[in-house]
């Protein structure tokens, strides 16, 4: 619930708000206020900022799941999926990038710099499968090396999950995490 809001800028609102009351409170001799301004604003707008430091964004959908695909995620998705999706579409705190470990768990992310980053997400229908498509920026790892960690991916997102590698334009990656279906789910 509360990861499709930035707790960084409520921090900084709750908390500025009350620190503009404590100083105001301060200078119109109200101690109550004062005392309220100060021990919960500044604190919160000091967490505010800590927080907005370490935040994390969410990825956008790159175009809008139509209704179709939407009951074929309910039909279809596997835990994975539904996890992904809900992971990188919200504000994350102390990660570098969205899906940082599994980058590095897959071979894929042997430095900061090097990492490629997830920019977008979609949800398909391919052959009548649900699909989870995952859209990443990836200027220092070739095409070749995603090509070779097809089979790590699918195990890493398994079971229950075909991978299909795409590359729409030469530094962009398309990991297309495709549902085996139903079938799939009851074996």
């Amino acid at each position: 619930m509360f990861g499709r809001y930035s707790l960084g800028t409520l921090g900084l609102v709750v908390g500025g708000i009350l620190t503009v009351v404590g100083f105001y409170a301060y200078f119109s001799h109200s101690a109550t206020l004062n005392l309220v301004g100060f021990f919960y604003g500044i604190p919160l707008l000091l967490g505010g900022l800590a927080l907005k430091a370490a935040e994390l964004e969410p990825v956008p959908f790159s175009q809008p799941t139509p209704p179709e695909v939407l009951s074929l995620r309910e039909q279809q998705a596997t835990d994975t999926q539904n996890q992904i999706r809900k992971d990188v579409t919200r504000y994350r705190y102390g990660q570098a990038a969205h899906l940082d470990s599994s980058l590095e768990s897959l071979g894929l992310s042997p430095s900061d710099e090097e990492r490629p980053i997830l920019v977008g997400i979609r949800e398909e229908a391919i052959a009548g499968a649900y699909a989870l498509v995952l859209e990443f920026d990836s200027d220092l790892i070739s095409f070749e090396t995603w090509q070779s960690k097809r089979e790590k991916i699918e195990r890493f997102f398994g079971p229950g999950i075909r991978v299909e590698l795409n590359q729409p334009a030469p530094d962009q990656v398309e990991v297309m995490l495709i549902s085996l279906g139903s079938a799939a789910m009851a074996a």
